[in-house]
Parts: structure tokens; sequence; C-alpha cells
């Protein structure tokens, strides 16, 4: 099969041929449909210990082609159109799997994109934990966003456990900021959207967003801006951007006893006011793909009310390294994916 793989030393994406893999007992072949680059994945071609060629991605929708041979009972047959997470090898049972799959104490977690597997290939093989049936106003094909993004952004939001007619504010309006403000808006919360790049910031508009606002062009107006429109600032922050600034700058446009809600992944270490914390200027909460227990919630409100990620889809594997050099510019305004031939 065809693959789509971080060559580390080209520093580049190429499309290899490599083995279909054979499930494990406990595992179901998917024939991918579709798969999307996400930001994390350039945590994987930035790796060093990364020395040899690997297919990258972590978000995809495919078929069911091939069950294990513990998987006949498991729900699942040839055809079925999923969707799936991307974490193999943990138990999925014990405490830290009802945590986060990563903190599995009695499995061996490995993270699809990171070494030993991806989702920019024809084939994938997913423990079966992983899987869930597509209802029926989700297509493969267009889905595969939906498995990180959509679901991050989901839990984002529902954590945030506002009331209808608050204020919620995606700082960062890319795919995830985008996903996020048409779950809010499906929620009933009105939505402000904060960037700094003005196609992305159009995009929310487009997507329901009540207002949007571009921090460097505006700058300090814009959090005097925000805090009258919602007398006093928003209810929840939720920082979709991995940059030092939108962590920095995000606390300003809360309310008191508002919510940051953690979600980009920063490079270095978030800066947080101890006494901030402890007189309630803002609470702090995180959030994240999460478990597959929790992965029927965000689909089925997906599927209800029709949210879609704004996706420019891709014609094959060889494009992955442009996809690659776009986002690593800043030139992405919206989720990329490659669409395979079924």
């Amino acid at each position: 099969m065809k693959a789509a793989q971080w060559d580390p030393k080209q520093q580049k994406a190429v499309v290899n041929k490599i083995p279909i893999p054979e499930p494990a007992p406990n595992q179901i072949l998917v024939k991918m449909a579709s798969a999307s680059l996400c930001h994390s994945d350039l945590l994987a071609i930035n790796n060093p210990d990364l020395t040899e060629p690997f297919t990258i991605g972590h978000e995809g929708a495919g078929y069911v082609a091939k069950l294990g041979v513990d998987c006949k009972d498991k729900g699942f047959e040839e055809g079925n159109p999923v969707g799936f997470l991307y974490i193999n090898g943990c138990c999925f049972e014990c405490e830290g799997c009802m945590v986060h799959n990563m903190q599995c104490t009695q499995g061996e977690p490995r993270v699809a994109g990171f070494g030993e597997f991806g989702f920019f290939q024809e084939y994938a093989a997913v423990d079966w934990q992983n899987l869930i049936h597509l209802p029926p106003q989700l297509h493969p094909q267009g889905s595969s966003a939906i498995f990180c993004a959509g679901i991050t952004a989901f839990h984002a939001v529902d954590s945030c456990t506002l009331q209808p007619g608050q204020w919620f504010a995606a700082v960062g309006a890319g795919g995830l900021g985008q996903l996020a403000v048409q779950y809010a808006k499906a929620m009933g919360y009105k939505v402000i959207a904060v960037d700094i790049n003005d196609k992305a910031l159009q995009a929310c508009k487009d997507q329901g967003a009540d207002l949007a606002l571009n921090s460097l062009c505006q700058a300090d107006d814009y959090v005097s801006e925000i805090k009258k429109i919602t007398n006093g600032g928003v209810h929840a922050a939720a920082v979709f951007s991995g940059a030092a600034a939108a962590y920095k700058s995000a606390p300003l446009i809360i309310r008191p006893g508002g919510i940051l809600m953690v979600v980009g992944i920063s490079p270095s270490p978030m800066q947080v006011s101890t006494f901030d914390l402890a007189i309630g200027t803002y609470r702090i909460k995180a959030d994240s793909t999460g478990t597959p227990q929790r992965m029927g919630k965000a689909v089925a409100f997906t599927a209800e009310h029709g949210i879609a990620p704004d996706i420019e889809v891709r014609p094959g594997l060889e494009d992955v390294d442009s996809m690659i050099r776009e986002m690593q510019a800043g030139k992405s305004n919206r989720r990329m994916a490659v669409v395979f031939d079924q």
C-alpha cells in the first residue's frame, strides 16, 4: 500500500510503498477513506528521536476491512463506515485509561503518527476499542477531522458547562477554533473568535461567531471591546492555539470566576498567576480528545447538529508534504485532508 511518510533525513514527506498491516487479534483493519493533518503532527516531525521514515497522521475515518480473531463479537462487520481514535496498545480499562489513554498503567500506549503507525496510508490497524460506527449523517470521506479535532473541540466547549446565552471565546481561529464556534453556537452560547489571521476570523464569522476580532491589529482595544460587549468579560475562553501570546492574553478577556480552557499544546510552559487563581480572577480547566468512552456523545452531537469541519481536500498522498509546508508557514486557514479512492 502507499503511505505518506516523514523522512527525517530528507526533512520532507515522501510517498513510500509499505506492507498492508495484519490486524492483531484485538484489532480491526480499516481501509482509509480520509485522513487530516493536525498541528500536533508537527510535533512528530520535529522529534529528534525519530530517525527513520514513519507514517504521519492521527485523524482518520474509513471502512472496516478485516476483523482480528478476537473482534468477531464486538459489533463491527466488514464494510461498516467507522471513525476512530488514535492510541493503540493501552488496556482501555485501568484508572489511568479512564483519564486519558496515554496514562495507561497496564499497557504500552502507541500514538498514531508518532513512529509505529499512522493514518496517511491506505490501510491502518486500530485497536477495536477505538472504533465507533458513523451515523448516516457523517460520511467517512468527510469525517476524518472529527476524530481528533472535532471531538477535542466538542469536549473543550462542553466541559466549560456554560448556560445558554453566556459568552464563549475561541482564542485561535484555525480548524479547532472554527469547529468550537459551531459547537458553541449549537449549544446556545454567544461566541467570540479571536485570532491574528483575518481569513480564519472570517471563516468563524461564516460559521456563526457573533464577533470576530484581530488581536494583533486591534492590540489592547479588543480587550476593552470584549469586556464592553459581554458586560465584564466572557464566561469561558478556550485557547486552541499553542502560541504563548494566546495563553498570556486569554485571561484578560475572562470575567471574574470564568474559565480558561487549555487545549492548544504550547512548546513552552504556560505562565500562571497563582494570586489570580487564589482570588478567583479565573479558573483553569483542560480537555482533549479524551477516551473512547467519551467519544459517543461528541459524535452524536456532531451528527444531530450538522457540525462539519471546513476542509480543503487534497487529491492524494503526494500532497502531504505541501500540506505540512503550508501549516508550518501559518498559511492554512482550515483543515487539510486527503480523501482516498474507494
